[in-house]
């Protein structure tokens, strides 16, 4: 079943946009995806609050309780509620119609919410160094924003390299961020990822790697992917997943890897 929750109401079936929304004609808008299990969002309050940021520097207000509230009724009409299903489901705002000199909200902002079962996470992942550099200076820097192209392309280009992220590095040449995940080095036992100044996004399961393990913030480069024993990424809806390889390079999947990878996520907020 297709429900989707806008704007306070749940529809069975398409959900009608305006063309006049420029969060469909020119990308101005903002997502989270959250993995619910059995029913229950995992972390939610990490991802709101990372929406109520987001929309902050928009200067936008989202009500966040309110998509909380939803939440729950919708994985039910989508049947996504039963015990041990998991669900990712996608929370979006979208600026409305307006003039393209002012980032405010306008008429037919919408507010959605949709849900679809999702699989269990890869065992490892294979990584090809993108064709071209995260800007950690770009206003959409650390924004879960809804213009993806950049994205779309760089997992185009890796797929077509026969890999199943691209790794971005940014203007500076440190280590950033794959285009859907963050992403951790372990050296001599210690495990390190970029810091927000990088560019990359604060993600919310890397929020909780740090809380769960020691972790040190560091600029890396390339060298230290080259040095490293082990690399993993983490995202809300894969968890952690080690590296198995970079531009063809194989690469040991590790202890610390391993450890998170068994930490019961679901119980763990």
């Amino acid at each position: 079943m297709s429900w989707t929750w806008c704007n306070g109401d749940f529809f069975d079936g398409p959900l009608a946009v305006s063309p006049t929304d420029r969060g469909l004609t020119n990308g101005l808008g903002l997502f989270e995806t959250v993995l619910a299990i059995g029913g229950s969002p995992l972390a939610l309050d990490l991802h709101l609050a990372r929406l109520n940021a987001g929309a902050a520097r928009l200067g936008w207000e989202v009500d966040a309780g309110e998509i909380a509230l939803a939440i729950p009724g919708l994985l039910d009409r989508c049947g996504l509620a039963q015990e041990g299903t998991r669900a990712r489901v996608r929370i979006a705002i979208t600026a409305g119609a307006g003039d393209l000199r002012d980032l405010a909200r306008g008429v037919g902002a919408l507010a959605w919410i949709t849900a679809f079962a999702s699989p269990v996470p890869p065992e490892s992942l294979s990584l090809v160094t993108a064709t071209f550099p995260r800007n950690e200076r770009s206003p959409l820097a650390g924004l879960k924003c809804a213009s993806y192209a950049e994205n779309l392309f760089a997992l185009d280009a890796a797929r077509r390299a026969g890999a199943d992220e691209p790794l971005f590095y940014n203007t500076r040449g440190d280590l950033c961020e794959s285009a859907t995940m963050n992403v951790f080095v372990v050296k001599d036992g210690v495990a390190l990822t970029p810091p927000l100044s990088s560019g990359c996004l604060p993600g919310t399961m890397r929020e909780r790697v740090i809380c769960q393990i020691p972790v040190r913030e560091a600029d890396l480069t390339a060298e230290d992917i080259t040095s490293a024993d082990e690399v993993f990424l983490s995202s809300a809806i894969r968890g952690v997943v080690p590296v198995s390889a970079i531009d063809g390079r194989l690469i040991p999947t590790g202890p610390v890897a391993e450890r998170l990878r068994r930490t019961a996520w679901d119980r763990w907020t």
